[in-house]
């Protein structure tokens, strides 16, 4: 037996030198024998071993003798009950036993994913959950005629299916199928007249304008679209969708850009102490402020030496309430307290033209209270939560 060593002189040779890459990448991906590093050499693995792509399903469908992978136990339980549901019987049209199998496919996924923790959302791994649950509804609509939400039927046979292997399934049972039934509803609502405006496009090119408004207005993944495209025999115009896309978004950032001017310095310092855990009004001097536009809309932040205002954090909203000069005279209005850059911001509509001086800087003490209590009591229902549903409930910030 020869040694790696004369593997690389002989027959590796070309494969370790890189000469020839696409046949290393097929060598590689079947015979695990190469690690490729940064700068692209190769290198041989400790121990080496063929993928033969073998999955699960596959080998099911090898000890079970069956032709498909649909075909063995694992998803014939699912097809039998979608079958008879609708009352299509499967393997007498290629259509609806395409349907059948891809609600019985991607009702795994999304089931176990779901119960894993990942919900179905507009972005990320999330975005993934929801375009594949929305193919999988649009088959059973469009295919097996089934015009209510009827995936979410499918979870408590797959838990009581894999309820000793996946047992995860079966203890969140309820709360996966109340997730699939409302994604199936929200996007059942527009689907339906989204179909119909696609049936009644003619052009054999589906036009990025179209393709982006079913998608924006619709709740179509543009994916979708380019599915019931091909089954028509028409193309979509993937580059005027795109276009649309990038427009959408850069009207967003527009909408979402903030205009910010330099700060102006009214005295020395950079850091607030903060005593609002102890005080609601402090004698307070303003060491800065400035200007910030967004939407179109005015707002002016100012930093003080000392502060009783709460900034957002935490989950916790920030407080409001009045900086009041002196004399009286001057009062202005503190509609929201954030952090940024370690600074507390005082945000206000409006400042009077002379901002020297001391000023008493007084916390809305009855929202702040309000807001307390409200806190509290999300920390205690969660907890509530956890213990009555189980420990997918988490608290997650939105980000809007």
């Amino acid at each position: 037996m020869r040694s790696d060593d004369e593997r690389k002189k002989t027959d590796g040779k070309n494969l370790v030198n890189n000469d020839h890459p696409q046949v290393v990448e097929i060598w590689n991906n079947v015979f695990m024998e190469f690690n490729r590093k940064a700068d692209g050499s190769l290198e041989y693995l400790p121990a080496k071993h063929v993928d033969t792509g073998m999955g699960f399903e596959r080998l099911c469908m090898a000890l079970q003798q069956k032709k498909s992978n649909y075909d063995t136990d694992v998803f014939q339980p699912s097809i039998n009950y979608i079958a008879a549901m609708s009352g299509y019987e499967y393997g007498k049209d290629e259509k609806t036993d395409i349907a059948m199998r891809v609600m019985a496919d991607h009702i795994r996924a999304i089931s176990f994913s779901i119960a894993d923790g990942q919900l179905p959302s507009n972005n990320k791994a999330g975005y993934v959950i929801r375009r594949i649950l929305r193919r999988a509804v649009r088959y059973a609509f469009t295919f097996l005629k089934l015009r209510e939400p009827f995936l979410n039927r499918l979870v408590p046979l797959l838990a009581d299916q894999f309820a000793d292997v996946f047992p995860e399934l079966k203890q969140q049972q309820d709360f996966v199928q109340r997730v699939v039934t409302e994604e199936e509803l929200s996007f059942l609502r527009t689907f339906e007249t989204g179909i119909k405006k696609f049936e009644a496009y003619k052009d054999t090119l589906v036009k990025g304008d179209f393709a982006f408004e079913l998608y924006d207005t619709y709740g179509f993944p543009i994916d979708l679209t380019q599915l019931m495209a091909r089954e028509k025999n028409m193309q979509v115009d993937m580059t005027g969708f795109e276009k649309c896309l990038l427009e959408q978004k850069n009207r967003s950032r527009k909408d979402a850009e903030v205009e910010t001017e330099d700060w102006n310095i009214i005295a020395d310092g950079d850091k607030t102490e903060f005593v609002g855990y102890d005080e609601l009004t402090s004698l307070s001097n303003i060491l800065r402020y400035r200007k910030v536009t967004a939407k179109g809309k005015e707002l002016y932040q100012i930093v003080l030496d000392k502060t009783p205002f709460y900034a957002e954090s935490g989950g916790q909203i920030g407080d409001s309430g009045q900086l009041i000069s002196n004399d009286g005279n001057t009062i202005i209005e503190i509609v929201d307290t954030k952090k940024e850059n370690n600074l507390i911001i005082h945000i206000a509509t409006s400042i009077p033209a002379g901002l020297k001086g001391s000023f008493t800087a007084k916390v809305n003490e009855a929202k702040r209270t309000a807001v307390t209590r409200n806190h509290s009591v999300t920390h205690l229902m969660h907890s509530a939560l956890r213990q009555v549903l189980g420990k997918h409930v988490a608290q997650k910030r939105l980000i809007s």
